[in-house]
């Protein structure tokens, strides 16, 4: 496997990051997860469009679009394979220990793992955990995922793929690696970005092509919603069928499987949409 880090392409034995850097230190970067299909990237100037506002977010310098698209090229075309997970991490770089970042500059690490394709149907559960829909990091893809870790853990135990969180007003927000929608009286729903949720590439795509409102909805939804769905990168769009000890029947509903269809009919003729 070949990995482009700081300007070059690597073989993967030859790829190190410092144990300085700011990324593993203290969870100082953001990243981006892309799906690639035959090695064409799909929805990858959305995807470089979030990258460069979570790095605005979180202090960091602009990366360099350009390279990192060049990066992205030079990966794909070194690891062929069908479907694939392409990472984008861009961090503090090289700093000291500690809260404050040094001044050697980012580190951008791009690199590329197979994919499977999800199921059609999955488990969720609930998490007593709460996004702040307050806090400096709501809305930004960062690196530092101890709480989703922590999360999906939970899920793994009860058999579950993805675990739903709250936020502070008790609202429904998103899960670990997710967004979520739910159909009321056959109509699709999905938390506003208010809610604190990461503007999921995936979601905006499925709101506009399937006609979703943004709704403010209580963490009670998922106790009488007709169907619901999650997106995400590798995902797509995925029905759910349990949700704890909640089962919906005859997962994926009509709706569901209307976006399902949308979003594969769509995502395929369109790679840049």
């Amino acid at each position: 496997m070949r990995i482009w880090l700081d300007g070059s392409l690597r073989e993967v034995d030859d790829a190190r990051v410092s144990v300085f850097d700011h990324g593993l230190t203290v969870g100082d970067g953001v990243f981006e997860t892309v799906k690639a299909t035959d090695g064409v990237p799909f929805a990858l100037t959305r995807h470089l469009d979030r990258l460069a506002v979570s790095a605005r977010g979180m202090g960091l310098p602009a990366p360099d679009l350009d390279e990192v698209r060049r990066a992205c090229a030079a990966v794909l075309d070194g690891n062929p394979m069908p479907l694939g997970r392409l990472r984008i991490t861009y961090t503090g770089g090289h700093s000291p220990l500690g809260s404050d970042r040094g001044d050697a500059g980012p580190t951008l690490v791009v690199a590329l793992g197979e994919a499977a394709r999800r199921p059609d149907t999955t488990a969720v559960v609930t998490v007593p955990w709460t996004r702040n829909e307050h806090g400096a990091l709501a809305g930004l893809k960062t690196t530092s995922y101890g709480e989703n870790v922590i999360a999906l853990a939970r899920a793994r135990q009860d058999g579950a793929t993805e675990a739903l969180f709250a936020n502070t007003a008790g609202r429904l927000c998103e899960g670990t690696g997710s967004n979520v929608f739910v159909v009321l009286d056959g109509e699709l729903h999905t938390p506003p970005l208010t809610s604190g949720c990461l503007a999921g590439i995936t979601r905006a795509l499925v709101a506009e092509w399937s006609g979703a409102r943004e709704t403010d909805l209580p963490m009670d939804v998922l106790d009488r919603a007709d169907e619901i769905f999650l997106t995400s990168s590798l995902r797509d769009v995925q029905a759910v069928h349990r949700v704890g000890p909640r089962t919906l029947g005859d997962a994926p509903g009509p709706v569901t499987a209307k976006a399902m269809r949308l979003f594969e009919e769509r995502s395929a003729a369109v790679p840049e949409p």
